[in-house]
């Protein structure tokens, strides 16, 4: 069957697609083996401890502040300019330790550190372990509400045999990208929920575009031509647009990730996996999933109103 573009210039994608799905899998269950085994290792915002907010007479920066508080083994501090720079204010995150005083002995050592620049403690709060643990129920409800809220606007904007790909690219994208995170030991707090909850609106913005490129075919291209080559032909027509998008996201975090310093070098590294997994997944999950369930359901959906295939 001759298709109404140069078969020799597409990118065969869903030839593939059968071994790309096996890579998948694979990075799935080593993703929910790291969980498993390695575990999150929840910040202060998840797992309770000392927020502290100082103000110094003079600029110090956070990694000085770090550098300073690195003795009293504490693990890793979060350390973040508060306020208006001219303020010269952080705000201070550690983990809880029972039998110590720990706001005394941070006291001591910025006061000991940073004698010229007279820290002052502005506010001190402690978060609660029963705090914590909200905030983590609420996380993970904000993201499987985000995935549920998906799979209605999909099956409405297009049909709901697209909807199941899309949404399960979605938690794809979510899992591996949490793999590495956890894999490498980074640190999950609020950020990195954002940092999740952005993932999946880059990621559905991405599979938005390619599906709406096979809508669009499907009025479009005669019906004699098979749905695995229609959709790879939207694929490779919108392939240039997907490029350009996710190298502008990837070099954007890469500023980040090697200036942003503190938090923000978590944030950006989630990101940067995420954009690479989130664009293999638009291609290679949620796309041979579409196509899938018209197999499935060939009697269903946009296939059975404009013509089989």
């Amino acid at each position: 069957m001759m298709l109404p573009v140069n078969e020799k210039k597409l990118i065969p994608f869903m030839k593939i697609k059968g071994v790309m799905i096996l890579v998948s899998v694979v990075f799935v269950i080593a993703s929910l083996v790291v969980f498993w085994r390695v575990g999150f290792n929840f910040g202060v915002d998840f797992k309770g401890g000392i927020k502290l907010v100082y103000q110094f007479s003079e600029p110090v920066g956070d990694g000085r502040i770090r550098e300073i508080l690195e003795p009293l083994g504490l693990g890793d501090i979060q350390v973040v300019q508060f306020g208006k720079e001219s303020e010269k204010s952080y705000l201070i995150k550690v983990k809880q330790v029972e039998n110590r005083d720990i706001s005394q002995e941070i006291r001591q050592n910025l006061a000991s550190g940073f004698a010229s620049a007279n820290p002052v403690l502005l506010s001190e709060e402690n978060v609660g372990a029963k705090v914590g643990a909200d905030l983590r129920r609420r996380g993970l409800f904000a993201i499987i509400l985000s995935w549920v809220l998906m799979l209605v606007y999909i099956g409405w904007r297009f049909d709901f045999l697209f909807a199941p790909g899309a949404v399960l690219s979605l938690v794809h994208d979510v899992i591996i990208s949490l793999g590495f995170f956890v894999f490498f030991g980074k640190e999950f707090n609020l950020p990195i929920l954002a940092g999740v909850l952005t993932l999946i609106g880059y990621s559905i913005n991405d599979t938005i575009v390619i599906y709406d490129r096979v809508r669009e075919n499907l009025r479009k291209i005669p019906a004699s031509v098979p749905l695995s080559d229609l959709i790879n032909i939207s694929v490779n027509e919108t392939l240039s647009r997907t490029i350009v998008t996710s190298l502008t996201v990837f070099f954007a975090m890469l500023v980040l990730f090697f200036f942003g310093g503190g938090v923000v070098h978590d944030f950006a590294f989630y990101m940067l996996v995420g954009v690479v997994v989130g664009t293999y997944s638009t291609v290679f999950i949620a796309s041979p999933v579409y196509l899938a369930l018209t197999r499935v359901f060939p009697h269903k959906g946009l296939v059975r109103n404009i013509g089989k295939r």
